[in-house]
């Protein structure tokens, strides 16, 4: 697996993840760290289908369900980030740094920016006053370059 994370940094980050399961009450199991870890070093955004695909070599009695399932309380947990997309499936990734995403709109990649000079400024008054915002997330649509030379 190509991972943008030297190993140390996979093995603090991991850490990172196993005590907050601890934290929120979550066992920590062999699954759940591996669907958790593939997330974190596979920068593709894949769905649950994709990912249960990309994980059954490693875990051959690993369900489609299982991986839903792990999704969804990982999701609940804040470990896990859904990434809207106009497609129909869900994409995830492990939510360790904030970021934003740009979406090709004909071959569905999903990649992340970092735009800063977004991430520092205030809200507009209208969602400041709406409630408590958790995060602030851009999502720009688009044809990535491969797809405009086609």
């Amino acid at each position: 697996m190509a991972t943008p994370y030297s190993q140390e940094q996979l093995e603090q980050i991991m850490e990172q993840f196993v005590t907050a399961c601890r934290i929120a009450g979550l066992k920590v199991t062999h699954q759940r760290t591996e669907i958790y870890r593939h997330l974190l070093v596979i920068a593709d955004h894949p769905s649950a289908e994709t990912l249960h695909k990309r994980l059954l070599p490693a875990l051959p009695s690993i369900s489609l369900d299982t991986v839903y399932r792990t999704l969804a309380t990982l999701e609940q947990h804040g470990l896990v980030t859904r990434i809207q997309t106009a497609e129909s499936q869900a994409r995830f990734e492990a939510a360790y740094k904030p970021h934003h995403h740009l979406i090709c709109s004909r071959c569905k990649q999903v990649m992340d920016f970092h735009w800063p000079a977004i991430d520092s400024i205030d809200l507009p008054e209208l969602a400041d006053q709406w409630g408590q915002i958790e995060s602030k997330t851009i999502v720009i649509y688009g044809v990535c370059k491969n797809c405009s030379k086609s």
